[in-house]
């Protein structure tokens, strides 16, 4: 049995400027309860800030990894065997793929935020999905770890 090497690992966060809306939707919540006193506008602050910072938080959790034999994205975990080739899109080529050119039964790990992606192919013949979608901010580097833990006879 191998050990489990991991060859890559990414966790697509929230950009910066989610967390100052968490904050601004705390703020918008304090102004709408500032008829109801001073203590009602702070807990909405608290409340309203807290639950959008856990919201932005949850959402910028999701992590790609290529651990042993699979492909990690959010949820799913693929085993390498059911995959085919891996392909890095730029900006404009992940638009299309997350836009007229998505297939409704493909496996998407999309955030909008993050413009490039890599698309791999499922070869499993007993899977009706045809692709993988994953958002990455390293396409060409998640394809490498992809073939090089694809590759027959890889050392790990």
């Amino acid at each position: 049995m191998q050990p489990h090497v991991q060859s890559y690992d990414e966790r697509l966060t929230a950009p910066a400027f989610w967390w100052l809306i968490a904050l601004l939707s705390g703020a918008a919540l304090a102004l709408i309860l500032l008829p109801l006193g001073p203590m009602a506008m702070l807990v909405g602050l608290v409340a309203g800030s807290a639950l959008s910072a856990v919201g932005v938080s949850t959402y910028g959790a999701a992590r790609v990894r290529v651990v042993a034999d699979s492909l990690v994205a959010g949820d799913a975990r693929i085993p390498l065997s059911a995959l085919g080739e891996a392909r890095a899109l730029d900006a404009e080529e992940a638009l299309a793929w997350r836009s007229y050119k998505a297939d409704p039964h493909a496996h998407m790990l999309l955030r909008g935020y993050i413009p490039t992606a890599v698309r791999v192919e499922v070869t499993d013949p007993e899977d009706p999905t045809p692709y993988v979608y994953v958002s990455t901010r390293e396409p060409d580097r998640l394809v490498a770890a992809l073939a090089a833990a694809s590759a027959p006879g890889r050392t790990s």
